[in-house]
């Protein structure tokens, strides 16, 4: 065996520098192995970024033709990951002329080194320290494709994504106006709705104004106006559900907003609105809002936003026994009416109720149509019951097996259940005011929260929501006035008068507004429905609401009711007053709109 020294000597490789012992604490200015300063290399590249990543081909880069079978994953580096959320909307250059418009579903931290933190020093270590360094991590985020934007000489068009990017892409902020509204489809113009939104804030870009403007398709590029393909807003209590519908209808009311009536026609009159009012809340469209301040209507002006009072706007009030109306909070014109018992002939449901079976609802019509054919004088109400008080009539029916005497008391029991004085009150039938009540231009607002009786109010709004659909859909109307204008017909509380039962009266009532709502676009008829529980609006209706609008909604069954994509649908719970999805198919792909905060007319009560 060889000596220790034979293995050789290190002497030749000993530091140069003082011993330990003599070295002491000058050792640790720099001058041995543990002090002394390397040189590190720069990982940083040169030139400037641009963007916020880059697609990644770790995992695949993939465009299918069915949407879950896309797989689009960009890094986002690290400076720009603050900025990057659920929904932000990305642009990803093709090497030409094109562009792929996306919208970020996704965010996931992924390791960039592989190592188990899930462990008592990581935890710790973590509790004791400021932050991360994000370059230890990925962050990566899961593209949807929604169109390839492409120019078309000096116009900007899109279709369906056919192409797959190449690897490493820089993807950047969409901040052009041009791009988004080209990548979303929204229109150029239309009704005005909000602004484009992402996660509660508004989408910016380097046009002025910076934001980008929701709008619904009114006619202007030769498509049909939406509204006629019907709306609904839904929202919880307190969602701005009122502040939202002001705000749209009053985009209606301008004098710019025209509709022809027959394909090709030189007429083109205005909508007239009619909205009916649980709350008593519209008939403040008349007044201007008082914390609209000049410049800002300037400013709403200039983005071809209606705004303030609508001079035109009318509450038509109806006289119900000794229930009176108190308007002190607003100064639109009052006009009284009554519901002639006449208008019962076409709509024999209205004094039906609901609890008459078929063989009873028959009786009822049969009885009606006798009344009618048989009086001379005005066919009133009382004049009905007197008819039913005769004891031969009853006799008669029973003994020749028309309509049974159970059958008759059944139905003299639910006419006289009718509330008294919904019918022939003091005032002016509305069927004499139908040039007042429909006319261009017009806001037309039927409160009935001054009514003590719930039956009293849905009777008067199904009686004059019918009279509206029956002439608009007559080949033969009584009322030409109703016939020839653009109507939009407006209910607030539309669960209420349109839900879906099993009775006589709900399956007419479905029947009449079902049959409206598929004729709306041929016939000038629009729909406005507003509501906090849709699910109860009776579904062949429902499927007839071609834009859906849904503020803040708390209650599972009301969203899961509006059939919403899920990526919109998911959100609707914790959006802030104000903030909607709009899911429009014919208008736009699915996004989230933010409000005006203010309202464009008077609203609230001081």
């Amino acid at each position: 065996m060889k000596a220790m020294s034979d293995l050789g000597s290190f002497s030749d490789f000993q530091d140069s520098g003082p011993s330990g012992d003599e070295g002491g604490e000058e050792q640790s200015g720099g001058s041995g192995p543990e002090g002394r300063e390397f040189d590190r290399p720069d990982v940083t590249a040169s030139g400037s970024d641009t963007g916020v990543g880059a697609l990644a081909v770790s995992e695949g880069l993939r465009v299918a033709e069915e949407a879950e079978e896309n797989r689009l994953r960009a890094y986002v580096t690290a400076t720009n990951r603050t900025d990057i959320r659920l929904g932000t909307y990305l642009l990803a250059p093709y090497p030409d002329d094109e562009t792929l418009f996306c919208r970020i579903t996704g965010l996931e931290y992924a390791q960039a080194y592989r190592s188990d933190d899930a462990t008592e020093i990581h935890a710790r270590r973590a509790m004791r320290s400021s932050g991360i360094d994000e370059q230890d991590y990925k962050l990566m985020a899961d593209l949807d494709p929604l169109a390839v934007l492409y120019p078309d000489g000096d116009t900007l068009r899109r279709r369906a994504p056919d192409r797959v990017p190449k690897p490493e892409t820089v993807v950047k902020h969409a901040s052009d106006h041009e791009k988004i509204r080209t990548g979303l489809d929204l229109p150029e113009s239309g009704a005005f709705l909000g602004h484009l939104s992402v996660g509660g804030e508004r989408v910016r870009t380097q046009a002025t104004p910076p934001t980008v403007a929701y709008r619904l398709e009114d006619g202007d590029s030769g498509a049909d106006p939406l509204i006629f393909r019907h709306v609904l807003i839904a929202g919880g209590t307190g969602s701005g559900k009122t502040h939202t519908a002001k705000n749209v209808l009053r985009q209606y009311l301008t004098e710019d907003r025209r509709y022809a009536i027959e394909p090709g026609s030189n007429r083109t009159p205005r909508a007239a609105v009619v909205q009916f009012d649980p709350q008593d809340e519209y008939a403040q469209m008349h007044d201007d809002n008082p914390d609209l301040d000049a410049a800002t209507e300037r400013e709403y002006d200039r983005q071809s936003v209606a705004s303030g009072g609508h001079d035109d706007t009318v509450a038509f009030v109806p006289q119900v026994g000794t229930a009176r109306y108190a308007a002190g909070h607003h100064r639109a014109e009052q006009q009284a009416f009554t519901i002639p018992f006449s208008m019962v002939r076409a709509n024999k449901w209205l004094v039906a109720g609901g609890r008459l079976n078929d063989n009873q609802y028959n009786a009822l019509s049969y009885l009606l149509d006798r009344f009618f054919d048989e009086r001379s004088g005005e066919a009133t109400y009382q004049a009905f019951l007197d008819f039913l008080d005769d004891p031969a009539l009853r006799q008669e029916l029973d003994e020749s097996g028309r309509v049974h005497e159970a059958t008759f008391d059944a139905v003299k029991r639910r006419v006289s259940a009718v509330p008294r004085g919904v019918f022939d009150q003091d005032a002016r039938p509305i069927t004499d005011l139908v040039h007042e009540f429909v006319r261009p231009g017009r806001l037309s607002v039927v409160p009935t929260y001054h009514l003590s009786s719930t039956r009293a109010a849905e009777m008067v709004v199904l009686a004059l929501s019918s009279l509206l659909v029956d002439q608009k859909l007559s080949s033969d109307p009584t009322f030409e006035r109703i016939k020839e204008t653009p109507l939009i017909l407006g209910m607030d509380e539309a669960h209420n008068f349109l839900a879906d039962a099993d009775s006589v009266q709900a399956r007419q009532v479905i029947g009449k507004f079902t049959e409206a709502a598929k004729q709306g676009r041929k016939e000038r008829l629009g729909l406005f429905l507003i509501t906090q529980d849709p699910q109860d609006i009776a579904d062949p209706v429902f499927k007839q609401l071609n834009t859906r609008i849904a503020l803040t909604l708390s209650d599972e069954d009301a969203v899961s009711s509006l059939n919403l994509p899920t990526a919109l649908e998911s959100r609707i719970t914790d959006m802030e007053r104000g903030n909607m999805a709009v899911y429009s198919p014919d208008n736009s792909k699915p996004v989230e709109v933010m409000g005006l905060s203010t309202c464009l007319t008077r609203h609230g009560r001081d």
